[in-house]
């Protein structure tokens, strides 16, 4: 294990710039992946972190030691806690961040399975809800359109609870490409003259499509043949959060293709 104790280390400056800024990730070649939950499922799927950096006081912390275990040790920097505060990406975390190297598959020539769509998805919460729930309904590719947040944001990795290790993720993916490659329906949800979800059959593969909080679905996924199913609110609101309608989309499909089989 290395200690680091200057801030004018390369790495500790690296990690300060990407730790302050979401652009300064997207162009940088790695990841930051911070906290128990997250190191521990990326290990559990077979990872090796490029480095892992922890705080002085991390050693105290049971859980700590027992991710350190896992990583050789020449992979392992401690910085001390106050210099560790710089670069960390969460408010009270327990002191220990991996840089991983950033996955980047290759958009498939044709797509004949379930995918889901982000369409220009803004907030970050949101674009981590639904990476979760799209690797907990066993859908393993998620297409990000332009505009999208990106998706290995250090605050899309929180939200998506280690779902990253369980997709392949595409981003910068432009409709026109994605629509020349997809050998299945489309399918959205729009709250105006669609069919009720649970009143559609949902048991074929589709490739779902969830638009901007505000905007929605943009006109180049609407106008093209599309499937389009409502989600019943006898409660009388106007319409659901994007992530709890995507759970709501792709658990109803499953839910669907379980009763087929009974």
């Amino acid at each position: 294990m290395k200690t680091v104790t200057s801030r004018d280390n390369p790495l500790v400056k690296r990690l300060h710039a990407l730790s302050a800024s979401t652009s300064q990730q997207r162009r940088a070649d790695f990841v930051l992946a911070e906290g128990i939950h997250l190191a521990g499922s990326f290990l559990d799927a077979g990872g090796v972190p490029r480095q892992c950096v922890i705080s002085e006081s991390a050693l105290d912390d049971v859980e700590t030691r027992q991710v350190l275990e896992r990583i050789a040790s020449e992979r392992i920097v401690m910085l001390p806690d106050a210099l560790f505060k710089q670069v960390s990406t969460v408010v009270s975390g327990v002191g220990l961040l991996l840089l991983l190297d950033r996955e980047t598959p290759p958009v498939p020539p044709t797509i004949e399975h379930d995918c889901v769509i982000l369409d220009g998805l803004q907030d970050a919460g949101n674009v981590g809800s639904i990476l979760r729930s799209a690797a907990a309904a066993g859908v393993r590719d998620v297409f990000c359109a332009t505009g999208t947040a990106y998706a290995w944001s250090s605050k899309v990795l929180r939200s998506g609870m280690g779902a990253h290790w369980h997709l392949r993720i595409h981003e910068h993916v432009e409709a026109v490409d994605l629509l020349a490659r997809l050998r299945v329906p489309l399918a959205l949800t729009d709250s105006h003259g669609a069919q009720a979800i649970d009143a559609t059959d949902l048991s074929g593969p589709l490739a779902w499509i969830f638009g901007n909080e505000g905007g929605g679905v943009s006109s180049a996924w609407r106008e093209v043949d599309h499937l389009r199913v409502t989600i019943p609110q006898p409660g009388g609101m106007e319409s659901l959060n994007v992530a709890a309608a995507a759970a709501i989309c792709l658990f109803e499909q499953g839910r669907q293709r379980r009763a087929a089989r009974r």
